[in-house]
């Protein structure tokens, strides 16, 4: 007679499949490797899975989902641990699946100007073996040397370039991926155009894990630019600085990247990476990097020169232009470490706020006068282009948002200063684990009760990253 065994409950039986499955070395429970994968780059949270399996086909992602399913065992797939929503935690135990083996490029097909690859492939891999080929894959996060494709499919991930070139959905073409149920499937074509019944592709674009894992992605690709320029220029002002971000875009240019850092924040990895490629003088507020890129260098050389002389209008300071390549590098590096720097600095609680651009100034005034009423330190840096603002929080005795009541009362008024202004609590970095909370300040019950019922077509026992984005 067979055992009773509990809806949810690992057993050794469980751990014996998925040994046959996947191999005994790849199934792990050992106490290092379960903290390891326990936590990822959102605040200070840490939640043990109880059994972390690392498959490597989408046959075996299906055998593994048909017993989890089976057993109302909870799932949580991951990718490279760089979230800052808590998507990839698993806060509800049971098994963990590491996409690190689904690590290969699968055809680079320069005919198409389209790259087929696993999801654990690591974006910047990504992006420099197309490079090799004259091609472009523009999404470009600030974790892109260790984050994965397939966590940037499940994010949506955006970055410097997506101002002028999009975000990642506007890259990805067709998806294989593997149901909760244990079924494989596409979902669409490896076509441009594509109106043939629901577009399941984007609507798995951006549903962090909860609806399938995917196995294999086919992403659009376009020609490389030739040139690329950039600037720097700082504000003694940091409203003045993100009014200048709308006044460009109005002056008819488009630059490939504009990103605002306010000072506190390059004073802070300037010091961590001990660089002194910008200045922190303390008559300086935020600065602006611009770039601008292309194939015609006399156009682009044209455009900055006029954009630098727009910005005098902002009361900008000297602006600076990076010369050469490792100029260049060097600004890029340090705004790439801004949250890794501030977040070691106690700035642990980030969001991702994002409102249209011409609403920056508003929304950092709001970000200021919440510090002063809350007791609270803010930096702000990001995708000033696209109006993605980026609010680093440091309150002395709390390093969390998740599960603490004073925070997410200063998080919900936050909220309400984006929705006020048109935007949304999320630009780039998804709900997660830690904003779920906040879902009803920005969509009504109806809107949250189609996601719901979405949810159950793809997981009708929830057991796919259960609990993430919103609570059935």
């Amino acid at each position: 007679m067979q055992p009773v065994v509990e809806k949810g409950q690992i057993t050794t039986e469980h751990v014996t499949a998925f040994q046959k499955i996947v191999g005994k070395e790849y199934v792990m429970a050992d106490e290092e490797t379960l903290r390891h994968y326990g936590h990822d780059e959102t605040e200070h949270l840490l939640f043990l899975p109880e059994v972390v399996l690392k498959p490597r086909t989408a046959e075996e992602i299906s055998e593994i989902m048909k017993i989890c399913n089976r057993d109302g065992l909870p799932v949580t797939p991951r990718g490279g641990g760089t979230g800052l929503s808590g998507g990839a935690l698993p806060h509800l135990g049971g098994v963990l699946i590491a996409m690190e083996r689904f690590n290969t490029i699968i055809q680079i097909d320069e005919r198409n100007l389209q790259v087929t690859t696993e999801p654990g492939v690591i974006t910047e891999v990504l992006q420099d073996s197309v490079k090799e080929r004259g091609l472009f894959y523009p999404p470009d996060p600030s974790s892109r040397g260790s984050c994965f494709i397939g966590g940037n499919i499940a994010e949506n991930s955006g970055g410097p370039k997506a101002v002028k070139y999009g975000v990642v959905k506007d890259y990805v073409l067709n998806l294989e991926m593997v149901l909760p149920t244990g079924e494989i499937i596409w979902t669409g074509a490896n076509v441009l155009k594509n109106s043939t019944g629901y577009n399941l592709t984007q609507l798995v674009v951006g549903s962090e894990g909860t609806l399938g894992i995917v196995t294999k992605i086919v992403l659009k690709l376009i020609p490389l630019p030739k040139y690329d320029l950039l600037m720097l220029a700082p504000f003694a002002s940091l409203e003045k600085a993100s009014e200048a971000v709308s006044a460009i875009f109005r002056a008819g240019f488009t630059p490939s990247a504009m990103e605002l850092a306010e000072i506190d924040a390059l004073k802070i990895v300037s010091k961590m990476v001990d660089s002194h490629a910008v200045p922190v003088n303390d008559d300086i507020a935020a600065h602006l990097i611009i770039e601008v890129d292309g194939n015609n260098l006399d156009v682009l050389m044209s455009e900055m020169e006029a954009i630098a002389e727009l910005l005098q209008q902002y009361e900008a300071g000297e602006v600076f232009f990076a010369d050469d390549a490792q100029q260049k590098a060097e600004l890029w590096k340090l705004r790439r470490r801004v949250a890794e720097a501030v977040k070691s600095s106690g700035y642990t609680i980030e969001e991702d706020t994002v409102v249209p651009r011409a609403e920056l100034p508003a929304l950092i005034r709001g970000v200021k006068e919440l510090g002063k009423q809350y007791d609270f330190k803010a930096v702000c840096y990001g995708h000033a282009g696209d109006g993605n603002l980026h609010v680093r929080i440091h309150k002395e005795g709390i390093p969390n948002s998740h599960g603490n009541a004073e925070m997410q009362h200063i998080l919900s008024e936050l909220f309400k200063i984006v929705h006020s202004l048109g935007g949304t609590i999320s630009g780039e970095h998804g709900i997660g684990l830690i904003q779920k909370g906040y879902m009803d300040i920005v969509f009504r019950e109806a809107n949250l009760k189609l996601m719901r019922e979405i949810k159950r077509v793809f997981d009708p026992n929830n057991i796919l990253n259960a609990g993430k984005i919103f609570d059935l």
